[in-house]
């Protein structure tokens, strides 16, 4: 892959609706080679000094190492939520062909 590593991104989304739009148009825009839309979880956390709970749609996106904070900064700006969770996970080995698969994607 030339260098770089693949890259995870996690983000979780309000709505199916919202999580496909924003894979889509980072995939498009070619900042994720994939985007996993991951089956409805339920998340619970404190907002606002308050306990909630409600379903959320997680994705795992599939980026380079030397894309990974664009997609980032680019999921922040699709987002519909205030403070969106958006976290890069590292990948200690991809299957080379995969890893070519996803630079190729990007370029």
């Amino acid at each position: 892959m030339s260098g770089e590593r693949v890259v995870l991104v996690y983000s979780l989304f309000g709505s199916a609706e919202q999580a496909r739009a924003v894979a889509r148009t980072l995939v498009e825009e070619r900042l994720a080679a994939c985007a996993n839309i991951l089956g409805p979880c339920t998340s619970i956390y404190e907002w606002q000094g308050k306990v909630a709970e409600g379903a959320e749609v997680p994705i795992l996106f599939k980026t380079s190492a030397d894309r990974r904070d664009a997609l980032m900064a680019r999921i922040a700006q699709l987002h519909d939520y205030d403070l969106p969770a958006i976290l890069a996970l590292p990948v200690d080995a991809a299957h080379p062909p995969f890893a070519a698969w996803v630079a190729e994607q990007l370029a």
